[in-house]
C-alpha cells in the first residue's frame, strides 16, 4: 500500500493543469474533525467541515477544529462546502469557517442543512444554502458533484461522487448497509454499481468499524432490546444518545409509548434538535407522550423517560451533570440509565467516569457492552468488502478513522483485487494528486489542530496544553527575588511558593543556602551591565535540579527577579 505514515514529506509541488488535488484536513487519524479540500483549475471545493472532542489530554479545550491555514488566504476560491450528513464531527466547525468568508454556499440534505442552520443561528450567522437530495447533480464551478442515499445513524446523509476532467472521485461520507433500516432508506447500492460500471478514479471510503468482521448490527434489533428494559423497570429511566439519533430516539418514544411512560428532552441540543426534526417529519411523536422537562416533579417516577445528551462523557452535557449530582434531574437506588451510543475512541476515560459516578448514585447503568441497546452507524468489513467488489476503483483512499482503521480498510480494498500501489493511506495534511487515473501522493502540507477554548479560537498552543499538564500533574513553583539596583545585593528573597503539591514549605529550606549562593555568584559575574533574566534563570536551573534528584518532580517553576 502507499503509505507515507511514517515518512517525513516535502511540500508539493504546484499543481499541475489537468490534475485534480485531494487535501484531507481533518479525519484521517482521528474520528473527528473530517474536511476534505479538492482542488481543480484554481478552484476548490470542500466535503465536511467537522469538529473533534478533546481528550483529557488535553485539559480546558473545549473543541478541536480542523487547521485553516492552509485555505484562509484562498476563500474567494472556494465553490462550496459540501455536508454529508449532520453529525458534528461533519459539521460542528462551519460557523468558525463562515467566521472568516460567511457567504461560502453549504450543499447538503434537507436535515443537515436544518440541524447546521439552528446552531449557525446562535453564532448569528446567515448561510446561503442550497438542499440537495440523493439523485441530483449540482455544477460547482469546474465540479460535477452527485448525491447518493447513504444510510447511517442519523437521516439523510449522502455520499458525493466529484467528476472533474482529471477523474471522479467517490466519497461515502459516514455509511453503512443496514438493509432493513428504520426510515426504509438503504445505501443506494445500484448507484454505486452504476458509478462502477463508468469508472471511479478514486473511492475515499468510511473506515471506523473497518477492523470489525461481518456486518454491522441492524437498527431494528434495537427496539425489542429497549422494549424490554423498559418493561422491567419500575422506576426513572434515563437514556443518553447523540442529539442528532433520530432513529434512536424513535425507538425510545416508542418503547415508552407502549410501557406508558412519558418522554422529555433534556439538554439544550437533544431540545433543538429533535423539534427540528419532528417539524420536518422525521420524528414521528406520538401524541401526549413528551412533556417538558419542567413537569418531571409532577409524575411518578415509573411514567418517566429522560432522553438526554452526554453519551460521551462530556463533562458539561446532561449525563456528566447528573453523575455529578449539578443537574436538576436526580438517579438514585432503582433508576436505569441507558447509555445508547458506541464510545468514540479517546473518550473511554470520560465515559466511564461518568457511569462510576451513575453507578455510585445507585442507578443501574446499562451500556453497548452489557446489552444491544445500540449499533454502530458504520460499515464492518464484510460491507466494505461488498463496496469493493461492487464499484472497483482504480484507487482507493481511506477515510474517517485511526491509523489501525484506516490500514485495516486498505487491506479489505486489496484483498478485493485493487492493486497494492493503488491504495493511497494518507494523514491529515497529506496532498494526494489525481492524474491520468493514477492517485499519488507528492507530499504534505503543515497541519495541526486549532483549539477552541471558551472565545479564544486558535488561541491555544501545544505549549500551554504542555504547562496545563505539567500544572495538573506535578504543581507549582514560583520563585522571587529583589536585588539592589546599585550593588546587585540580595535585598529580599529568595522566597519560595508552592501550590499543587504534597511537600511541606519545610522541604525547600535546606535549597535556600545554595540558591542564594548561586544568585550572588551570578550577580558578582554581571557586575557591569546586570541581566535579571540571567538571574531567573540560575533560580530556575538550582531548583529544577534540586527537585529532580531529591523528589523526582518536574513542576513549573515561574521565577521573579526585580531591581530595586
Amino acid at each position: 500500500m502507499s503509505t507515507a505514515f511514517s515518512e517525513r514529506l516535502e511540500l508539493p509541488p504546484a499543481l499541475e493543469p489537468g490534475t485534480l488535488r485531494i487535501i484531507p484536513l481533518g479525519g484521517l487519524g482521528d474520528v473527528g474533525r473530517n474536511m476534505t479540500v479538492l482542488e481543480f483549475d484554481g478552484r476548490l471545493l470542500i466535503v465536511d467541515c467537522g469538529v473533534l472532542f478533546p481528550e483529557d489530554s488535553q485539559p480546558g479545550v473545549d473543541l478541536i477544529l480542523p487547521d485553516f491555514d492552509l485555505i484562509a488566504d484562498r476563500l474567494e476560491d472556494v465553490e462550496a462546502i459540501i455536508l454529508t450528513h449532520g453529525h458534528e464531527d461533519h459539521i460542528g466547525a462551519v460557523p468558525y469557517l463562515l467566521r472568516l468568508r460567511p457567504d461560502i454556499p453549504l450543499v447538503g440534505s434537507r436535515l443537515t442543512l436544518a440541524f447546521l442552520e439552528a446552531k449557525l443561528k446562535e453564532h448569528r450567522i446567515r448561510p446561503v444554502t442550497t438542499v440537495v437530495a440523493e439523485g441530483q447533480q449540482l455544477e460547482l464551478g469546474p465540479f460535477d458533484c452527485g448525491f447518493i442515499a447513504v444510510n447511517h445513524s442519523i437521516p439523510d446523509a449522502l455520499a458525493v461522487h466529484v467528476s472533474t476532467p482529471a477523474g471522479t472521485v467517490l466519497h461515502t461520507g459516514d455509511f453503512k448497509m443496514d438493509q432493513l433500516p428504520l426510515d426504509g432508506r438503504i445505501t443506494d447500492m445500484r448507484a454505486f454499481a452504476r458509478l462502477g460500471e463508468a469508472g471511479v478514479d478514486l473511492f475515499m471510503t468510511d473506515s471506523t468499524n473497518a477492523e470489525v468482521p461481518g456486518f454491522t448490527v441492524g437498527e431494528q434489533e434495537i427496539g425489542p432490546v429497549l422494549e424490554a428494559i423498559f418493561a422491567r423497570a419500575r422506576q426513572k429511566i434515563v437514556v443518553a444518545s447523540f442529539s442528532s439519533h433520530v432513529h434512536r430516539v424513535q425507538q425510545v418514544l416508542n418503547a415508552a409509548v407502549n410501557n406508558g411512560r412519558k418522554v422529555a428532552f433534556v439538554g439544550r441540543s437533544m431540545v433543538r434538535n429533535m423539534g427540528i426534526a419532528t417539524e420536518l417529519g422525521y420524528l414521528q411523536v406520538p401524541p401526549d407522550t413528551v412533556i417538558d422537562a419542567k413537569q418531571i416533579g409532577s409524575l411518578p417516577d415509573e411514567q418517566v423517560v429522560l432522553m438526554c445528551t452526554g453519551s460521551q462523557g462530556e463533562p458539561r452535557a446532561a449525563l456528566g451533570r447528573i453523575a455529578k449530582g449539578e443537574h436538576q434531574v436526580s438517579v438514585g437506588t432503582g433508576d436505569i440509565v441507558i447509555l445508547a451510543s458506541s464510545l468514540i475512541p479517546g473518550n473511554e476515560n470520560s465515559v466511564y467516569r461518568v457511569v462510576n459516578g451513575l453507578m455510585a448514585l445507585g442507578a443501574e447503568v446499562v451500556h453497548k457492552g452489557s446489552a444491544t441497546v445500540h449499533t454502530s452507524g458504520h460499515a464492518s468489513a464484510g460491507e466494505l468488502l461488498y463496496c469493493y467488489n461492487i464499484v472497483r476503483p482504480k484507487n482507493v483512499m481511506p477515510i474517517h478513522g485511526e491509523v489501525r482503521h484506516l490500514i485495516a480498510n486498505g487491506k479489505i480494498a486489496e484483498s478485493t483485487g485493487v492493486p497494492r500501489e493503488r491504495i493511497v493511506l494518507a494523514q491529515d495534511g497529506h496532498v494526494i494528486d489525481l492524474v491520468d487515473g493514477i492517485a499519488t501522493t507528492v507530499g504534505a502540507m503543515p497541519n495541526g489542530y486549532t483549539y477552541v477554548d471558551g472565545g479564544s479560537v486558535g488561541g491555544i498552543s501545544e505549549d500551554d496544553l504542555e504547562d496545563r499538564r505539567t500544572l495538573g500533574g506535578e504543581g507549582f513553583i514560583s520563585l522571587f527575588a529583589v536585588v539592589s539596583a546599585e550593588t546587585g545585593a540580595l535585598i529580599v528573597g529568595p522566597e519560595i511558593h508552592i501550590r499543587g503539591m504534597a511537600e511541606d514549605h519545610g522541604v525547600f529550606e535546606e535549597i535556600r543556602p545554595e540558591l542564594v549562593a548561586a544568585l550572588e555568584k551570578a550577580v558578582a559575574e554581571q557586575a557591569e551591565h546586570r541581566d535579571t533574566y540571567r538571574l531567573q534563570q540560575v533560580m530556575r536551573r538550582v531548583v529544577g535540579r534540586y527537585l529532580s534528584r531529591r523528589l523526582r518532580r518536574r513542576p513549573m517553576i515561574l521565577p521573579v527577579v526585580i531591581e530595586s
